[in-house]
């Protein structure tokens, strides 16, 4: 069967892709934006990717067309695909159908945090033996790839709250059916599709209903919109997760997270090292554990393989260090997102410079859902340049204004490459934060240093 996928080198669709071609399908796919790393994996399957939405890409017909959730009605590529009858389908549906019908699902849901924590419950059960497949949003690590079919039962999936299709326009997770779900976090977001908390709450809910009797809810204990979903109602067991509060609970050995014990009710299961930083990260790793375990591993088992975990690319990932300046990529999108992420940053290199370059990319950052809430969100940067494209339709003033002097915009990317350049000096750390290319920005800007 031959596949052609719509929106191919989105996180998730790229996933997809991978999926496809490893069941035997002839796969390949157009998008808008091919850039790396995802374009870099496809290309490596033997994918061919095509630059743009253009009818002619549709020819002849392929079997089934999978469409992506950035396509939308005007689009040559679905109106084409509308005029001329051919099958479609959206990815997280075919997901469904296809791979997940006969596999133990493990999903992660949350506002923050799903990529990290769906590549980390994957390493855990490729420790203990369990060769899960996986599909997760970005680049881990650990494996290389972003997903797989994998030898055993298992199947870790990140579970999107954001709508399926421009024909669908349920949350992507109603799909897939978990018998483990991960409820890690939930905050107002998708400004562009959600009016308000309550409206996320109802897709959070209909994920819940999914989850069979026998099968496990993993639940933050701190959320309150969390515990008000599950007030809904809820027919399946929970189990809680938090520092110093659930059913598993994080004691904190280090201020940045980087070490902690873990108790299971009462019981000590063990402690933790490990390379990543902060709270938020803390509580990934309690989820993904106390979902290891839902699945038949051992806990006290896993503890050893959480040091060999390897973050995500783009999560406070280290681009370079160039005359001790060190210089990070991060895919931020969220106010808190943006403080966790600092305050463990902060929390490791003590009185050290945070320089922060910050691109408001997200559909709810560029309508200006979060405007209120950033400057807070920077409280542990000591500079920030804030990307304000002429385009922005909201005034980024009000944010570094009320910086009280710590912030500044630039027009482009090129002019927010100068400025840092100019403030940066050694001993700093700069970080890059956005959920898009941001343009190759932070490599440009080690480029900048060397030259």
């Amino acid at each position: 069967m031959r596949l052609h996928i719509l929106g191919i080198c989105g996180t998730f669709m790229g996933g997809v892709a991978a999926l496809a071609r490893e069941l035997g399908e002839v796969v390949e796919g157009s998008d808008a934006n091919v850039y790396p790393p995802m374009s870099s994996q496809l290309e490596a399957l033997g994918i061919e990717l095509k630059q743009g939405y253009r009818a002619e890409h549709l020819q002849p017909a392929p079997d089934v067309v999978v469409v992506g959730n950035a396509m939308v009605r005007g689009n040559p590529a679905v109106e084409y695909m509308l005029d001329h009858q051919l099958r479609y389908i959206s990815g997280p549906q075919w997901l469904g159908e296809t791979l997940l019908a006969d596999r133990e699902v493990l999903a992660v849901a949350g506002t923050h945090g799903k990529t990290t924590t769906t590549s980390l419950l994957a390493h855990l059960l490729e420790s203990a033996g369990l060769a899960p497949g996986f599909l997760i949003g970005g680049v881990p690590g650990n494996f290389a790839v972003s997903a797989r079919l994998g030898q055993g039962k298992p199947f870790v999936i990140e579970a999107d709250e954001y709508d399926t299709a421009f024909f669908d326009k349920r949350s992507k997770f109603v799909h897939y059916r978990p018998r483990i779900a991960i409820l890690n976090n939930l905050e107002y977001d998708h400004a562009d599709i959600f009016p308000d908390v309550a409206a996320i709450q109802r897709q959070f809910h209909h994920l819940v209903r999914t989850v069979p009797g026998n099968g496990r809810l993993i639940v933050n204990a701190h959320d309150a919109y969390l515990a008000e979903v599950l007030a809904m109602g809820c027919w399946t067991p929970v189990e809680t997760f938090g520092i110093g509060k659930g059913d598993w609970r994080a004691t904190l050995l280090e201020a940045d997270g980087s070490a902690f014990s873990v108790h299971r009710g009462d019981e000590l299961i063990g402690e933790v090292h490990w390379p990543l930083l902060g709270h938020h990260s803390v509580m990934n790793a309690l989820a993904a554990l106390a979902a290891a375990t839902a699945a038949g591993a051992d806990p006290r088992a896993l503890l050893p393989a959480f040091a060999g975990f390897e973050s995500v690319k783009r999560r406070m990932e280290v681009i370079g260090e160039v005359n001790g300046v060190r210089v990070y990529d991060d895919f931020a999108h969220h106010p808190t997102a943006i403080a966790t992420t600092l305050a463990g940053l902060r929390a490791k290199v003590g009185k050290a410079r945070i320089l922060v370059a910050l691109e408001p990319r997200s559909n709810s950052m560029r309508l200006g859902a979060h405007a209120e809430a950033l400057a807070p969100s920077l409280a542990d940067a000591d500079a920030v340049i804030f990307l304000h494209r002429p385009e922005l339709p909201w005034d980024a003033g009000r944010v570094t204004e009320a910086l009280a002097g710590r912030g500044g915009t630039a027009p482009s990317v090129d002019a927010l490459i100068a400025a840092l350049r100019d403030q940066a000096r050694e001993g700093d750390h700069v970080v890059f934060m956005s959920n898009g290319g941001f343009e190759g920005a932070p490599r440009r800007f080690v480029e900048a240093l060397r030259a």
